[in-house]
């Protein structure tokens, strides 16, 4: 019985490959427009709204607009028995897996910093008793939030692109032939942007903007002026920044209920918001330190999947680049396109090594262990602390913006809420110089295993519309403020990495407290060594905190 059963084993292994083969000699040729980018654009050519249209007059000159009294301010966060989780991403379609393990995985959640946001347990980050929710007996006087612009299409040369020029020229040229789980490659085409956000992305900046509101729109009640938010030039971030305030002060009235200051983002000018541009070492072979180390994790985790789906293409040979492009085709397809056909392609393991592959990035290009990062970040913990305090910066040493910080019309110091848009890179380095060290416990990250216990995750951090919220609470509720604590998407942080902060269940930490740990943090951080300075990394890399180590500086050129 042994005997037989092992034979039958043998000649049914020995029959996958010819099979697999057999399939792949039967399957149509890959059509000769594989590959190949596809674009469309509206309005349709030659078509010009004029603006205002005397044909179309808008509402407020037609009048007969109904009633139109207002309601009172909501308070979501100190009035509501339960707070809202953010747990779906509406339209987009939920992936599946090739191994069909079980609903509780979520692709979405492996996506890392191209992850659209989710909320995020306390717990996950080590305050399991902890809610978004206004303490009991506490009262909010003050929010700050710093958020991420929404899903956008892949930066030039992507990882995409690149496999979609590849996938065209084998078409194109001798050809190719995809069958099996690969066979939509046959006549698939690239239907990306670049940079710009997607029809996804505005609706999460549009949605982020409402649920502000909500939650903390009785803020609004403290001011005497009208609201000074602030962005960056580049398009996606006026887009985001716009779509935020679309939700927040409503459509109609948005133009007209606040202002919003767009900084510069290009190299040499200087924006806390953008601070890469003005810190040279982030720009070259330290700051490309992300790419490196994850390109040993990916040269791990991905062979097996190369000789899987090999076996159902011909014509074209896979590579690392090739499935890294194809992983991130399904979170920028879907993104923008609701749906993606390489989402299916991976299994559930293969996410989690894909998701490694971005906290590694992030980890070493722009996180803990990048001896840039807290440099890069140290300028916006300077305003932090400056709208705190309601002090003018006098230090420039860092990215912060002297023209800006200096004007009481752009940079307000008196406003119960701030809001600031800016990108996944920098959040990741603001969380790193704010020293949330509950994040960065289990550091330094290995390049060739996935840390049972890991604390750094970019899906977490840096996601799509990613939102760090500071709350400045008074407890018990006054009009005095006496604490701080910090939300990242929705998870209350533990703040014991701050000097003076002790541990609390709720995340808080006293409010001269808070501030005398950051001013610390400020005066720690060598901006103009961090950024300026030659020298390269340790190896290995056992930086957790965002700076070059001290006590190396002497073994420095």
């Amino acid at each position: 019985m042994n005997y037989i059963m092992s034979r039958y084993s043998i000649a049914f292994l020995v029959a996958i490959p010819l099979v697999r083969c057999a399939v792949v000699g039967r399957a149509p040729r890959a059509s000769s427009f594989a590959g190949s980018t596809t674009t469309f654009e509206f309005p349709p050519p030659n078509v010009t709204a004029t603006i205002p249209d005397p044909n179309f007059p808008v509402g407020s000159i037609l009048g007969f607009a109904g009633p139109t009294p207002t309601g009172n301010e909501a308070e979501a966060l100190a009035t509501a028995p339960a707070f809202p989780k953010v747990e779906t991403a509406y339209p987009l379609i939920q992936p599946d897996t090739a191994d069909h393990q079980g609903s509780t995985f979520n692709v979405f959640h492996s996506w890392g910093n191209l992850a659209p946001w989710f909320s995020v347990d306390s717990s996950d980050f080590g305050l399991p008793s902890a809610s978004p929710l206004i303490p009991e007996g506490c009262g909010i006087t003050q929010a700050f939030l710093l958020h991420r612009h929404g899903a956008r299409y892949p930066t030039g040369g992507s990882a995409p692109a690149a496999f979609a020029a590849k996938i065209h020229q084998a078409a194109a040229g001798a050809g190719f032939t995809a069958s099996g789980p690969l066979a939509f490659l046959n006549d698939w085409t690239y239907k990306l942007g670049a940079e710009i956000l997607t029809p996804f992305g505005r609706e999460q900046l549009l949605e982020l903007g409402v649920g502000f509101r909500v939650n903390y729109g009785d803020l609004l009640k403290g001011f005497n002026d009208l609201p000074v938010f602030r962005t960056t030039t580049e398009a996606r971030m006026i887009d985001s920044a716009l779509n935020f305030a679309a939700g927040f002060f409503g459509v109609q009235q948005f133009a007209e209920s606040y202002h919003q200051l767009i900084e510069i983002e290009q190299e040499g000018f200087n924006s806390t918001l953008q601070p890469g541009n003005v810190c040279p070492n982030s720009g070259n072979s330290i700051g490309e330190f992300g790419g490196v180390q994850s390109s040993k994790w990916s040269a791990i985790f991905t062979p097996p999947i190369i000789k899987r789906l090999s076996w159902f293409i011909t014509g074209v040979n896979l590579t690392t680049s090739d499935i890294i492009g194809m992983q991130q085709a399904c979170a920028y397809e879907t993104n923008a396109l609701g749906f993606s056909s390489f989402c299916d392609l991976f299994t559930e393991e293969e996410w989690k090594q894909f998701e490694y592959f971005n906290d590694l990035s992030f980890w070493y290009g722009d996180g803990p262990g990048n001896p840039t990062a807290a440099a890069r970040g140290i300028g916006w913990v300077q305003e932090l602390v400056s709208r705190l305090t309601q002090t003018r910066i006098t230090d420039f040493d860092s990215a912060v913006n002297k023209t800006i910080v200096t004007s009481p019309i752009l940079f307000p110091l008196d406003q119960p809420i701030y809001v600031d848009a800016t990108h996944d890179n920098v959040l990741s380095t603001i969380v790193t110089a704010l020293n949330f060290t509950s994040l960065t416990r289990n550091g330094p990250l290995p390049t060739d295993h996935i840390p049972a216990d890991q604390t750094w995750f970019s899906s977490r951090v840096a996601p799509f519309s990613s939102n760090l919220v500071g709350q400045v609470l008074s407890c018990p509720a006054s009009s005095q403020p006496t604490h701080i604590r910090f939300l990242l998407n929705d998870g209350v942080l533990p703040l014991t990495g701050i000097q003076g902060c002790a541990a609390n269940k709720d995340g808080l930490c006293e409010l001269p407290s808070f501030i005398a740990g950051m001013q610390a943090r400020i005066a720690e951080v060598d901006f103009q060594f961090d950024c300026f300075a030659n020298f390269t990394i340790p190896i290995p890399d056992n930086i957790v905190d965002g700076r070059f180590p001290p006590a190396l500086r002497n073994m420095t050129g």
